[in-house]
């Protein structure tokens, strides 16, 4: 990490424990209103609690997501808080530490001393709520979104199995069956808006990341066949991008608009890797194929490499002159065979790189460019090998229209293009290698022939209620 990323995250954290220490001595708050829990007792519960305690991961039949259901406890059937009683509500006794241990959060770092102590002051001044009603959880797999127009499409993806289609909707990911039969499971979480849906090497899981814009990020991790939540982190104030697994299965990565890149292991929730080396929101992430190196792109017109166990940036793949690229890049994938990277961005044309450098870096080079493909009309926001690695696909939108091309690998000549309504922000190969999905703003998947770019169904991946709410039948 540079000094500078350095010292902006150490000014970030001073900054923050000087707050909470002084929320924390003073039991008012500047304005005498109080600790208030939206602004100083909220993310300490979303960043340490609500993962393991929303509706869809019941820890201990306890959720925090909703504020009477957090006063009210769990299974324990005693009252987790007790306005102006904090030695008799539950919670305190299970964040407190006793000899250097906490019983929550469970098998993760204990809650600072400070942390601890603003939550007694919250609740001996009365425990109230002053979170406004755009925070609340309205929606669980029990209370899924009901949709009044089609939503925009952000992320697909095939299972390798070919079964089934990620579709990212709001607030929940769409699993279909792959040939846009039907839904086959919803999968409801706390993030509004989902960013990447990626089923794990062997199907059984999905990696997904989101959040509420401006206000929180969260990588989610399902099982697919229990269609149930593993584990879901909160992560930083704002959506996370990009998510992907390890070869593998064992670690996922994701990006962030704080221009940082991450993996964490997924046994445990563990972070393994950290990277501040971009200077733009990192919006895509892929493993090398023996998963010991990580290639991120980002809004900063560079593809990174990054070194998985030391964490440590390595090398730009593309070329860092400038002009070399003519914007962001926001897609990035990787060969299923070989570690050469195909990446998509602003100025509309794929391009394959070679993941390491076999030549010393000159002022103006771009010899890691192995070929360009043929252009796409406006920005590219989705690129995709297919399984063999003998094809490409790119999906782009530009005013209002959405392209979608497919090429072979090696020798880049264009098989197929089909133009379509609405911009296309994600493009996904079926595993046999015969049919690709697409979609975008026009919130349609369109399943289109590889051969002739022929559509062969459109669908919208959810039902339209077009009852308005409080007319008379």
């Amino acid at each position: 990490m540079s000094i500078r990323y350095l010292s902006s995250a150490l000014i970030l954290i001073i900054a923050s424990l000087w707050n909470i220490a002084t929320l924390a001595d003073d039991e008012a708050t500047p304005d005498g209103t109080g600790i208030s829990y939206y602004k100083d007792i909220r993310p300490i519960f979303q960043s340490h609690c609500q993962g393991c305690h929303q509706p869809a991961k019941k820890g201990g039949e306890y959720v925090m997501t909703d504020f009477s259901m957090m006063l009210k406890g769990g299974a324990s059937e005693e009252a987790a808080i007790i306005a102006g009683k904090p030695d008799e509500s539950f919670l305190i006794s299970l964040i407190t530490e006793v000899d250097g241990q906490a019983e929550m959060p469970k098998g993760k770092k204990p809650l600072s001393s400070v942390e601890v102590d603003l939550i007694r002051k919250w609740i001996e001044q009365g425990a109230k709520n002053d979170a406004p009603a755009s925070t609340q959880l309205k929606y669980s797999m029990d209370n899924p979104p009901v949709y009044s127009a089609a939503p925009v499409i952000t992320s697909l993806d095939f299972s390798s199995d070919g079964k089934y289609l990620a579709i990212s909707g709001y607030h929940e990911v769409l699993i279909h069956h792959a040939d846009g039969s039907g839904l086959a499971a919803r999968l409801v979480g706390m993030s509004e808006r989902i960013e990447t849906a990626r089923f794990s090497p062997d199907s059984s899981k999905i990696a997904v990341t989101g959040g509420s814009p401006g206000r929180m990020g969260e990588l989610q991790v399902w099982d697919i066949n229990n269609i149930s939540l593993l584990f879901a982190q909160t992560i930083g104030y704002d959506t996370l991008y990009g998510a992907n697994w390890s070869p593998d299965g064992k670690l996922i990565s994701y990006g962030c608009p704080d221009n940082t890149s991450h993996a964490i292991q997924v046994q445990d929730g563990k972070e393994v890797l950290f990277n501040g080396a971009h200077d733009g929101w990192v919006l895509d992430t892929v493993f090398s194929v023996n998963g010991d190196h990580l290639v991120t792109v980002s809004r900063d017109r560079s593809m990174k490499l990054i070194n998985v166990p030391t964490q440590r940036f390595i090398d730009n793949v593309t070329s860092i002159t400038p002009g070399a690229l003519k914007g962001g890049l926001n897609s990035v994938d990787r060969h299923p065979g070989k570690d050469e990277l195909l990446c998509g961005g602003a100025d509309g044309v794929p391009k394959v790189y070679k993941m390491f450098r076999d030549k010393a870096r000159r002022i103006g080079d771009d010899f890691n460019l192995i070929r360009a493909y043929p252009g796409l009309q406006g920005r590219i926001f989705s690129t995709q090998f297919s399984k063999d690695g003998s094809k490409i696909v790119s999906g782009s939108s530009f005013n209002g229209v959405g392209q979608v091309k497919i090429a072979n690998y090696e020798d880049a000549k264009e098989i197929s293009s089909v133009d379509l309504d609405g911009g296309i922000f994600s493009v996904a190969f079926h595993p046999d290698g015969n049919t690709i999905a697409a979609a975008g703003f026009s919130g349609k998947v369109n399943l289109i022939e590889v051969a002739t770019g022929k559509i062969i169904k459109s669908f919208v991946p959810v039902n339209i209620e077009t009852t308005v709410a409080g007319a008379e039948e």
